[in-house]
């Protein structure tokens, strides 16, 4: 099994002295708001520990959605509608976007009131999400064996392909400008007046004007250096891709115990959607409490689990100097292993829905981490605490669709322009 393999960018070799921003962390939205800093002629270098885009940012499912998203998160997804559709023109580069919409099903009466629910939570005359009856289903995705009860459909969502995303946009804003770092750790930040005037690498440091931490599940870490809780957990997302059929739709759709959308090479990404690793850490001992309302409702979808990854994460530490190895030198890349009994349980309840997918392979799984906030929602925000730092993570395995319009949002709090959106969702003193 292999992770997807990214189209590779070349990194810079010259850390400079000074710049105007630091971004620590080279997924996909700090990645976008290095190139809207680039575009605003802002002097820009991103340090990543690893390589740009190994993690969850080419890990993900690739969707573009509004569908399903919590009420408050739905403006950044419907700014980054008009962002995806021009990325590959801004950026000179496929990124494999389409605009083929998104259905889920339901099998079920609770599946469908639950999809009735949201649709009455939403702005219906912003979105243009509809409830399919079952007949409408069966027209939209022909021949499945089950007669599900209703459809929540969008057409306006889509998908895009992560492995080539992420580079498209860091190669854009590189040609603009900016500087990126690959196998360059942030170790911790520097001071000067009471603010933050500069990032402390393994290579050196960087004076700069203003920090970005968009790290994903490694933020809270670099973060707790500083004194700061993010309250963030792991889990763990398997996902394969299989060999190419005649599917029934070129939506992307999703069921209760699988999802499925086509991919440019052919084949389909399927994922179990009902299925999660959730592996314990002692960060589970500290901040438990704050997720025993999640834990209530999603218990059924979470395999929890004491091993291997509990232990490795704690023996990278959580104390250090900065002229000491740190926990991101140590490990470059998480790189989890996929469960392939939930990829196989997934293949399986998608081919007796739709037997077009009998025939299907898998020819490649993997997993990746998503950083988990306590309300599924990410941080976009200044922080009080540490004056010239803004934070954008957590995005909780959601944050890809909206990741061209997250990333300017961060950029515009960076600069202290107007925001793209109403950041107030997102700002991190709602889990004081």
């Amino acid at each position: 099994m292999m992770a997807p393999q990214t189209t590779p960018i070349h990194s810079d070799d010259h850390l400079p002295h000074s710049t105007g921003v630091v971004i620590i962390g080279g997924g996909i939205v700090g990645m976008t708001a290095a190139l809207v800093l680039a575009e605003r002629k802002i002097p820009v270098t991103v340090v990543e520990k690893g390589r740009i885009g190994a993690e969850q940012s080419s890990r993900n499912l690739g969707w573009v959605r509004k569908t399903n998203r919590a009420p408050e998160d739905i403006p950044l997804a419907l700014a980054a509608d008009p962002l995806w559709q021009t990325l590959e023109q801004r950026c000179g580069q496929s990124v494999g976007y389409r605009q083929a919409g998104i259905m889920f099903v339901a099998a079920s009466e609770q599946e469908q009131q639950g999809y009735e629910q949201w649709l009455d939570q939403v702005d219906r005359d912003a979105l243009p999400s509809r409830l399919l009856s079952s007949n409408e289903v069966a027209k939209f995705a022909p021949g499945s064996r089950v007669q599900w009860r209703a459809g929540l459909y969008t057409p306006s969502d889509g998908y895009a392909e992560p492995t080539l995303a992420t580079s498209a946009i860091a190669n854009k804003a590189q040609a603009l400008g900016a500087v990126l770092l690959e196998h360059c750790a942030a170790r911790g930040l520097s001071r000067s007046a009471g603010k933050i005037s500069g990032v402390i690498t393994e290579h050196g440091e960087i004076r700069c004007d203003g920090v970005l931490i968009a790290g994903g599940m490694w933020s809270r870490r670099l973060l707790g250096i500083e004194g700061v809780n993010l309250p963030t957990l792991p889990l763990i997302c398997s996902a394969c891709h299989t060999t190419d059929v005649a599917a029934p739709t070129e939506a992307a759709v999703g069921a209760s115990n699988f999802s499925f959308r086509r991919h440019q090479r052919g084949g389909y990404i399927v994922t179990q959607r009902s299925k999660l690793n959730a592996p314990l850490t002692f960060d589970h001992l500290l901040l438990g409490r704050r997720y025993l309302s999640t834990l209530k409702a999603q218990h059924r979808l979470l395999r929890i689990s004491v091993g291997r990854y509990g232990w490795d994460d704690a023996r990278r530490g959580r104390r250090w100097h900065s002229d000491m190895l740190s926990p991101f030198e140590k490990l470059r890349v998480m790189s989890p292993l996929p469960n392939q009994a939930f990829n196989n349980n997934a293949l399986k309840h998608l081919a007796q829905a739709w037997p077009c997918f009998e025939g299907a392979r898998i020819k490649d799984a993997w997993a990746g981490v998503m950083d988990i906030t306590p309300d599924s929602n990410p941080v976009i925000s200044t922080l009080d605490d540490l004056p010239g730092v803004t934070v954008a993570t957590g995005f909780s395995g959601h944050g890809f669709g909206t990741a061209p319009a997250a990333g300017q949002l961060a950029a515009d709090l960076v600069m202290g322009t107007p925001p793209l959106v109403d950041p107030t969702p997102y700002r991190f003193s709602r889990f004081s």
